[in-house]
């Protein structure tokens, strides 16, 4: 089948880049189309990548500044494309690479990571942000025209395949549409799994950001006088250092190398926000290491109470210190652990959506 792959933008690596990976790998030799490319961003397969830019690259603005700031853009950007002769368009998309139109011979599959997030929960975004009210004011009328876009463009994708169940409960509600589930790939059969039987520090892995309640693992380590290690970046890192006490250790953004050491070496990895699917908890886990995590979103997905870790059901420094003390006293098993991370390997994404493709395809021969 001849295919297209369609993403967001490209300007820097992250987990919605790895499913674009894998999706190269599933498809090899298919073009990917993209609205932005900041080509010295990448490596490995999406540096190799047969990548087919809009009339937004051609713009004389650096592409981390385009991402932005050409927000009203993105949906005609991603309509102009001539995706003739294809069989199947496969668009990888957290905002706006649904928005294709292939012609009408071609079926459109959306891997959705998430709604656009920063349109259907615009408030909670602004606020993150740090925009002030008189912004906000000014940006709503934009707001509204482009969730109109964004639904219209949801309503003339073939199918849907959701990340998580989480997400596929948002696409129901938001765009009124059913998908199916393929979580994200996780390279879990490539990372070791530990030797280290109960750890040397709890672990975070995470954006410093407000959305993702560091504060509350920092406030709890703080309680508790035990090690914690955060790994990541973000506009509150100054904020949570202040905060921290003694054991609480921020080591910034690491090498892959480094990070798996860190898993390695961890007790337990903490999660204290709801997240959409949550690759880091399945990274951990595929070293053989245990979660502690909030019980909503994609935990409920990724960990197994009591088997591969401890979760907790509100958002609490108590709660979480509760879980900590609960995963010190269980005893956990690192192959049983690792076994379950298999479940979301990469080789299991790519088999699954290219059973996903062939059948999709199938079913619209015979209709």
């Amino acid at each position: 089948m001849r295919v297209a792959l369609v993403h967001d933008y490209l300007v820097q690596y992250g987990g919605a880049e790895r499913v674009v990976e894998a999706l190269l790998e599933a498809f090899p030799g298919a073009p990917l189309y993209t609205s932005i490319h900041d080509r010295g961003s990448f490596h490995g397969p999406l540096a190799r990548a047969d990548v087919r830019t809009s009339f937004l690259q051609r713009l004389p603005l650096p592409a981390a500044r385009r991402q932005r700031y050409l927000l009203p853009l993105y949906p005609f950007a991603f309509r102009r494309f001539d995706l003739r002769g294809f069989d199947l368009v496969i668009s990888s998309a957290s905002s706006f690479a649904k928005a294709v139109r292939p012609p009408a011979s071609t079926s459109h599959l959306c891997y959705c990571h998430a709604p656009t997030r920063f349109l259907w929960d615009f408030e909670s975004y602004a606020r993150g942000e740090g925009l002030s009210w008189p912004v906000r004011a000014g940006l709503r009328p934009l707001i509204r025209n482009l969730q109109r876009l964004d639904r219209d463009a949801a309503q003339r994708v073939t199918s849907f395949i959701a990340n998580s169940r989480e997400i596929a409960g948002q696409i129901g509600t938001i765009y009124s549409r059913s998908s199916e589930v393929i979580h994200p790939p996780v390279d879990a059969a490539q990372m070791p799994i530990s030797g280290n039987s109960r750890g040397e520090f709890f672990l975070v892995v995470s954006r410093l950001v407000p959305a993702k309640r560091i504060d509350l693992a920092v406030a709890a380590f703080n309680v508790l006088g035990r090690p914690l290690v955060i790994v990541g970046e973000g506009r509150q890192r100054r904020l949570l250092e202040a905060q921290a006490g003694p054991t609480v250790r921020f080591v910034g953004r690491v090498s892959r190398e480094r990070l798996i050491d860190y898993y390695a070496r961890c007790s337990a990895l903490v999660l204290p926000a709801k997240e959409d699917f949550g690759i880091a908890a399945v990274e951990a886990q595929a070293c053989g290491r245990p979660v502690i995590a909030y019980a909503a979103g994609g935990a409920l997905e990724t960990v197994r109470e009591g088997e591969t870790g401890v979760l907790f059901t509100t958002q609490s420094l108590a709660d979480i210190a509760d879980a900590v003390e609960a995963s010190i006293s269980r005893r956990f098993d690192p192959a049983l652990i690792r076994a379950h991370a298999l479940r979301f390997d990469t080789a299991v994404f790519r088999s699954r959506i290219r059973e996903a493709a062939v059948r999709h395809l199938g079913r619209e021969a015979t209709a």
